[in-house]
């Protein structure tokens, strides 16, 4: 436990960003899972629907430097990949 003042308000801070942090993490993840989801039922416009949603959340968790740019990147090409190869 910190003894100083300031170290206690760091705790609690440190505690809300990582609060928030996994929220954006949590619905990045949720999102992509749901993208995928729809590729495996091969519903097209669904799989677009849900991408869109994706690509928002991916971005949103970049922006707030959850997750890194090549991360984002790389996530937000292979779902537009595997949906664009969809029939």
């Amino acid at each position: 436990m910190p003894n100083m003042k300031n170290a206690k308000k760091k705790v609690k801070v440190s505690i809300k960003e990582k609060n928030v942090n996994n929220n954006y993490t949590a619905s990045m993840k949720t999102a992509i899972k749901n993208v995928e989801k729809a590729i495996l039922a091969k519903d097209k416009n669904d799989a677009n629907d849900k991408l869109k949603i994706a690509i928002k959340r991916i971005d949103k968790a970049c922006g707030a430097n959850v997750v890194s740019k090549n991360y984002c990147a790389r996530n937000k090409s292979r779902l537009t990949k595997k949906v664009n190869c969809m029939e």
